[in-house]
């Protein structure tokens, strides 16, 4: 992956957060407005309204030692809600300095079909998995069925992006910082919207045979 590098811990060291003390914020403030004030970086980091969604950008960038462009290009809002792109999840992962890179296993056909990621505890050299996410959990869960869901066309890629997520929040939560990925909060507001479609169906249902 062309971006497994882009984390730099040591850089975290360095940089204080910006809200640690009024000359950190006042810094932070200038770089803020200078990204702000570009037309490269995403649209929810631009303008004068969005100043603040810049500072916590060049916040979180702090924390995870990587670049504010980093976090800023890969940071989406799914309805009111943040999440990190899977593939930057797996970036942060892979750059952390605790793990080797992530590994997926990959077995089983159809619904069986299922993916383990997987990698080594660089302190204790012991290899540690994530939970298997399957075609079937897609299912049961309603990912799949979703309309223009990406489990339809490329379930091989979404079976490795949902195994790193499931790793990262299980061995690395700090990294994560609560945080769930896009496709994560696409798949749930899926489930939600379907929820709410069959709670209206058996309303109406209901008052048909109230009749």
């Amino acid at each position: 992956m062309t971006d497994q590098h882009i984390i730099k811990p040591a850089a975290a060291e360095q940089t204080p957060a910006p809200f640690s003390n009024d000359l950190a914020l006042e810094s932070s403030m200038r770089a803020a407005k200078a990204l702000n004030s570009s037309s490269i970086v995403p649209e929810s980091f631009q303008g004068a309204r969005n100043m603040g969604n810049v500072l916590i950008a060049l916040e979180l960038a702090q924390r995870l030692g990587t670049s504010p462009m980093a976090v800023m290009q890969n940071l989406h809002i799914i309805h009111g809600k943040p999440g990190f792109s899977a593939q930057f999840m797996i970036s942060v992962v892979n750059s952390c300095g605790r793990f080797s890179p992530l590994r997926f296993r990959m077995t089983g056909e159809g619904d069986g079909r299922q993916c383990i990621a997987y990698a080594t505890d660089l302190e204790s050299a012991e290899t540690v998995e994530g939970p298997a996410v399957s075609i079937a959990m897609a299912k049961a869960e309603g990912w799949l069925n979703k309309s223009g869901s990406k489990w339809r066309s490329m379930p091989e890629l979404m079976l490795r992006y949902r195994a790193a997520a499931f790793f990262a929040r299980l061995y690395a939560p700090d990294l994560m910082m609560g945080f769930m990925t896009t496709e994560e909060l696409a798949d749930i507001r899926a489930q939600n919207k379907r929820a709410a479609a069959d709670a209206l169906m058996k309303k109406l249902q209901g008052k048909e045979q109230e009749k």
